[in-house]
């Protein structure tokens, strides 16, 4: 009986030396300083990027550490009734390259704001925020052709544009009612447009930018007549002025 006993106990100290080797790794799991092998800081109370972990135990017993890292931040309540709630959350600082393979797989973003442009003068450059339902982002959605995504610099919300609005054109004729008149209405045409974007004819014939025809106002294009041969030239009634735009 004795001699079983001692069996017993001899097995039980072997598989006790045993689990204890299990938890040992090379070298000193903590420093002095808190900080673990592989750089880790347990810091519960204050979680931050990079900083912020949470404590765990296998179930062997080994202390290890969550931590979070490249893009995502920990957030720590420590004053809950419950006790400590940690919680991870998109947003953060990218630390490292990053790369997601979506091969075989649908990538996207559902909820991305589109864009429609307006034409009227003084808002050419500017876009307004669509609203009919068709233009809800989300997939299996009513939506329909080709986007492309741009960020707004102002708030640095990503949004979405319509390729077909990605370049926005505007075109307008106008005939000149009397000999010498030099202002043409060209309705659409937004101040702050710049002058290479914009192409002037007269009965056809291209006229010259900054050089013959300047903008001068909203929807107001006025010509630059000249009196100095060989380039001289001047309006008549019935010119057919056409103006042509991008932006």
């Amino acid at each position: 009986m004795k001699k079983y006993i001692k069996l017993v106990a001899i097995s039980i100290i072997m598989i006790i030396s045993y689990n204890v080797q299990a938890q040992q790794v090379t070298g000193d799991a903590t420093e002095t300083d808190g900080t673990t092998k592989i750089g880790k800081k347990e810091d519960v109370s204050k979680s931050s990027v990079l900083n912020g972990t949470i404590r765990v135990i296998d179930n062997k017993g080994t202390k290890k550490f969550l931590q979070v890292k490249n893009g995502i931040t920990l957030l720590t309540d420590t004053t809950t009734d419950g006790g400590i709630i940690s919680t991870w959350q998109l947003g953060g600082t990218l630390t490292d390259s990053t790369y997601i393979d979506a091969t075989n797989r649908i990538f996207a973003l559902d909820g991305i704001k589109l864009l429609s442009p307006t034409l009227t003068a003084g808002e050419a450059t500017t876009a307004a925020i669509a609203s009919t339902a068709s233009d809800a982002s989300s997939h299996g959605g009513t939506g329909t052709g080709w986007t492309v995504l741009i960020r707004d610099e102002a708030t640095g919300e990503t949004k979405k544009l319509l390729a077909t609005n990605l370049i926005t054109a505007g075109r307008a004729e106008f005939s000149i009612a009397a000999d010498g008149n030099l202002t043409v209405t060209a309705t659409g045409l937004a101040m702050g447009t710049s002058i290479n974007k914009i192409s002037v004819y007269r009965n056809g014939a291209k006229l010259r930018a900054s050089v013959d025809y300047s903008l001068t106002a909203d929807d107001t294009i006025t010509l630059n007549v000249s009196a100095t041969a060989p380039n001289d030239w001047t309006t008549y009634a019935g010119d057919l002025i056409e103006v042509q735009w991008i932006y």
